[in-house]
């Protein structure tokens, strides 16, 4: 295996994390409580963690800079065009994926 300096890994990681951005850009079809109740995040875990990222490095930016971000246009823009009604079985599952994540501090 290579061992990658500080400055690959970074590069590396960052190039997958747009990656997965664009996946779910593409992937409106997956509501964030889908992802909650397989992966135990959402968009908007990826919000807060980018928002988070950013205090580290010395950038204030607000929770709705931050959605923007993860979501590619502002959060209320993408509810009205592709968030549905959640099920009662959408629901139970991401209650059920949330009572996993339960003190991992994530």
């Amino acid at each position: 295996m290579t061992t990658m300096t500080d400055d690959q890994r970074m590069a590396v990681e960052a190039t997958a994390f747009r990656t997965l951005l664009k996946h779910l850009a593409h992937r409106t079809d997956v509501q964030n409580v889908d992802l909650m109740a397989v992966g135990g995040f959402c968009r908007n875990c990826l919000a807060e963690w980018y928002q988070s990222a950013t205090k580290e490095v010395g950038v204030e930016l607000d929770k709705e800079a931050a959605r923007e971000a993860i979501y590619g246009l502002p959060y209320g823009e993408w509810k009205a065009q592709f968030q549905s009604p959640a099920s009662e079985a959408q629901l139970a599952a991401m209650k059920d994926s949330l009572r996993k994540n339960e003190g991992r501090g994530f």
